[in-house]
């Protein structure tokens, strides 16, 4: 569950990306796993899912090897890119926190390996 003000926007990293709708300190929990808000899915209700639903399930869910489940943002969550090279938020399977200074209007990217070992960007077979 997001924790701070954001927004929607046109990504130059990715199409849709996620922006920060307020100044946001070096530190601040941006996001917590909420079970009772974000969904989880074992690996069997994925490999059931029709092929257009498990691809685009996909571009969004990551796998928590803790929970051997497939968890999906509820919220715009879903919507943060990815960059390894300077990622302005930390992230571990179940909190975000703001690496440095995060100004309102600039886009919040984390690396997806340091949450989903399994990340492969817009692998869809990996549960055929």
């Amino acid at each position: 569950m997001l924790l701070v003000k954001t927004k929607l926007g046109i990504s130059p990293l990715h199409g849709i990306g996620l922006f920060a709708a307020q100044f946001i300190p070096k530190d601040t929990v941006t996001w917590e796993y909420s079970p009772d808000f974000d969904t989880s899915y074992e690996e069997g209700d994925v490999a059931r899912m029709h092929h257009a639903v498990k691809e685009q399930f996909l571009r969004y869910a990551y796998f928590d090897n803790a929970l051997c489940r497939y968890v999906l943002c509820f919220d715009d969550q879903r919507f943060i890119n990815h960059s390894s090279e300077s990622p302005n938020i930390l992230s571990t399977v179940r909190r975000d926190v703001a690496a440095r200074d995060i100004y309102e209007g600039e886009e919040l990217v984390c690396d997806y390996n340091c949450y989903d070992k399994n990340y492969i960007r817009f692998e869809v077979n990996r549960l055929t």
